[in-house]
Formats: structure tokens, sequence, C-alpha cells
């Protein structure tokens, strides 16, 4: 799952940028909020952290940008602003959780995972699919209750696939959740995946829809 963290603040944003990558995330790290706004554009993010307080656009004004062009992505706001009329004015502006300063990576980690969880309509805290199971709090996962070790990547396109039942993923999709700024995107990086997943997982796991895309299952 690829992630854009928006915080101004260098110490603070580079222990986010961190702690989410160390939960298994592809993490984005802007610095201000016309970057943010730029890169919540043109790229495609399963959620957003956003700083309130940011030089040259503040989050609140991201974020009302974003509900009025009718994006709908996950937002954490982040904020030191810890008044009851703060945390009314981030949420009717359409954050969907609201984190205070200073936070617990530990936390902050918790509250991504809801926000994932709740995007893909799941009430469990844990996706499954035909005997696989994926556990996002501990990044395990498992075919019939035997743990199936698989690669950083591996694990970021099953989370993609498995969050995201009945829906066709595009390979630039699941291209945009496996990399990053800067990270070279290799050209058949997702085939290779696919085809590692297929062998640890079972090969009626994933169906290739041609000229789509992948989804779970049979197509």
């Amino acid at each position: 799952m690829r992630i854009l963290v928006a915080e101004d603040d260098p110490l603070l944003g580079e222990g986010i940028q961190a702690g989410l990558g160390m939960a298994g995330y592809v993490v984005d790290w802007a610095r201000d909020g016309q970057e943010a706004m730029l890169a919540l554009r043109n790229e495609k993010y399963a959620a957003c952290v956003l700083d309130i307080s940011m030089p040259k656009m503040d989050g609140l004004t991201v974020l009302a940008k974003l509900r009025s062009a009718g994006n709908n992505i996950p937002v954490l706001i982040l904020t030191a602003r810890d008044t009851q009329q703060d945390k009314i004015k981030g949420l009717d502006t359409g954050a969907d959780d609201y984190l205070i300063k200073p936070f617990d990576l530990n936390e902050l980690q918790a509250r991504m995972r809801a926000l994932l969880r709740r995007a893909a309509g799941s009430a469990s805290s844990v996706f499954s699919y035909a005997g696989v199971q994926l556990d996002p709090a501990t990044r395990r996962v498992t075919l019939d209750g035997t743990h199936i070790s698989v690669s950083a990547k591996e694990y970021a396109l099953l989370y993609d696939l498995i969050s995201h039942p009945n829906h066709i993923r595009s390979r630039s999709d699941l291209e945009q959740s496996l990399y990053g700024w800067g990270d070279e995107v290799e050209s058949n990086a997702v085939e290779v995946h696919i085809h590692h997943l297929r062998k640890k997982l079972g090969p009626d796991l994933i169906s290739t829809v041609r000229g789509m895309g992948y989804i779970m299952g049979n197509a």
C-alpha cells in the first residue's frame, strides 16, 4: 500500500516515513502543502497523513480541495492543536481521523490499519480469501493456517489485491502500490511477483484478466 505523508517538520516527517515503512507501506513524503496537493492529484495513494500547519498551503486547505474535487482518499490529520473546535473543524472539512502531536508511532500504525480497513469495507482486522489470510498488524500471511513466507513486494502486492475484492487491478495500479518516489520500476516486476505468489499460495488465487490486469480468484 502506498501512503502520502505531508509534514514540514524534517525530524517528524522522517520518523513517520520510517515508522510506516517498517509497517510495510510504501511512503512518499511531501514537505509542504503545494507539494502534497500536486502529489495527490497525480499519484494514486491508499491513504494520506496530513499535517494541518504547513507552508505554502495548510493542511485543511489541501483537504478541502481534495474533497471538493471528489477525492475520497482516507485522510488522517496530524496537528499540535488539541482544542475541541480544531478537531471539529478538521473532521467537518473531511478528515477521517485525527491524531494530536506528540504521538506514538504504534498508534499511528494502528490508526492507519483501521483507516485502510474501513476504506476496503472490512470489519475484520484480517483480510481473508480462499484459505489465505493477511494480517496487517503482524504482516503475517497464512494459507489454511500455515505461515507462508513472502517478500516485502509480494506482501504489498497481495495486500493490494486482497483488500480490493472483486476489483480488477491494472498493472499501473499495482505498480503504484509497490513503488514510491525515487524507486526504480522494473518492467516485469508485477508479473514476477504474481508468479511467485501463485507458486506459494496456489495457481488459482490470482487470475489474469487479459488486457486489463489482475483480480483475486477467478475472473
